[in-house]
């Protein structure tokens, strides 16, 4: 339900974002519109949420002497995708980014982010591979090394075109890591290389540089280099305590960049003001302490891990946007979960949002369900 309520206030902001002047919000070509377009996006991000709450997260766990490994599979595909947008001639570049794959014919406009989907897949493997071997982890070679790699190659496919998304990775992956058990003496090598990457992947890209030395003083070139970061202070400001009203707000209309996407929360504040702001953050409270408490519920390695992988994920990842979006934080491209526009963005995190929500109904018909007398004699001589 807390999920349902973000996606609903992401479709009404982006059809108040995707607003103009000379038109109004509904054409004849529907899909062709920003609110059409989100509104396809959101029923389909609902309905993975719902297909995959009952599809049951047990087929995805580790299976100890089988080749057959389905967390494996779904990691490998997420590589091959990324792998894939990033190959000239396959993967579409759009905003000075190589990141997308298309998806149907060109009329459609359609494109796929396969970093969208490498986050659940990453959340997965990390979840079966550590519990899996959890018996060997305190061991570098045979566990911890098979969990940093997977999540090494995959920060690396990823930061190359996109580094908010990879760094949001590194701390996802990190914080289940040391959720699992490892060693602090194992963690620390491996941090300072991971650090080391991180600070290599912001070395390479010029642009990544500009961002944080501008994030030092925005207000050093707010005509340049400072003006995405003065906006959106300039847009949540003007909004006040309750807001200009719901459509009535001015930056969206080419003063402020990405108001649909990644800065919809200052939209939100100029349109709803303080008010409205408090609530998306309670609705990510909510959704956020509802994860943990699935988490708490947990008594096996693999429930509990996943549950926490993705609480963490849908958490860091509204915190990373909202900093960025308030200039708490160096400006990335970062979207906020389940509200901004976009497709796969929308679809994976509601299908991660699903997967949470299979954790804890299981769970709750495990206490529920009475043992047979075969399983009440088994449970006791185990």
């Amino acid at each position: 339900m807390v999920a349902a309520a973000l996606l609903a206030v992401g479709l009404v902001m982006v059809a108040s974002a995707g607003a103009r002047l000379d038109g109004p919000i509904i054409e004849a070509r529907f899909w062709k519109t920003a609110f059409g377009r989100q509104l396809a996006y959101a029923v389909a991000g609902f309905l993975a949420m719902l297909v995959a709450s009952r599809g049951g997260y047990q087929w995805l766990r580790w299976r100890p002497g089988k080749w057959l490994q389905p967390a494996v599979g779904v990691y490998l595909l997420s590589l091959t995708c990324l792998a894939a947008a990033l190959l000239p001639g396959i993967g579409l570049a759009r905003k000075g980014a190589q990141r997308w794959l298309q998806v149907g014919p060109d009329w459609m406009g359609l494109a796929f982010q396969p970093s969208e989907f490498a986050k659940p897949a990453l959340v997965v493997l990390l979840a079966a591979l550590l519990a899996g071997r959890a018996h060997e982890l305190r061991s570098f070679t045979r566990g911890l090394f098979p969990a940093c790699a997977a999540l090494g190659l995959c920060i690396a496919l990823v930061g190359i075109e996109d580094f908010g998304t990879a760094a949001l990775l590194a701390m996802v992956g990190g914080a289940m890591i040391i959720m699992a058990g490892a060693r602090w003496t194992h963690l620390a090598p491996a941090g300072l290389c991971g650090a080391g990457a991180m600070a290599y992947l912001i070395w390479r890209e010029p642009y990544r540089i500009t961002r944080l030395t501008t994030f030092l003083d925005i207000w050093a070139d707010p005509r340049g280099d400072g003006y995405h970061p003065v906006q959106s202070l300039v847009t949540i400001a003007s909004g006040g305590f309750a807001g200009r009203g719901l459509g009535a707000g001015v930056q969206k209309y080419g003063y402020l960049p990405e108001a649909r996407s990644d800065f919809i929360f200052s939209v939100i504040c100029e349109e709803t003001g303080l008010v409205g702001a408090l609530l998306v953050i309670g609705l990510f409270a909510a959704l956020i302490w509802l994860g943990w408490l699935v988490v708490r519920q947990q008594q096996s390695v693999f429930p509990r891990l996943l549950a926490f992988g993705l609480t963490f994920m849908l958490a860091f990842q509204a915190v990373m946007n909202i900093a960025v979006v308030t200039v708490c934080a160096p400006t990335k491209g970062i979207s906020l979960p389940l509200v901004s526009a976009g497709g796969s963005g929308v679809i994976f995190l509601g299908l991660s949002v699903g997967l949470l929500v299979s954790v804890a109904r299981e769970s709750e018909l495990c206490k529920e369900a009475p043992l047979s007398d075969s399983a009440e004699r088994w449970a006791v001589t185990a």
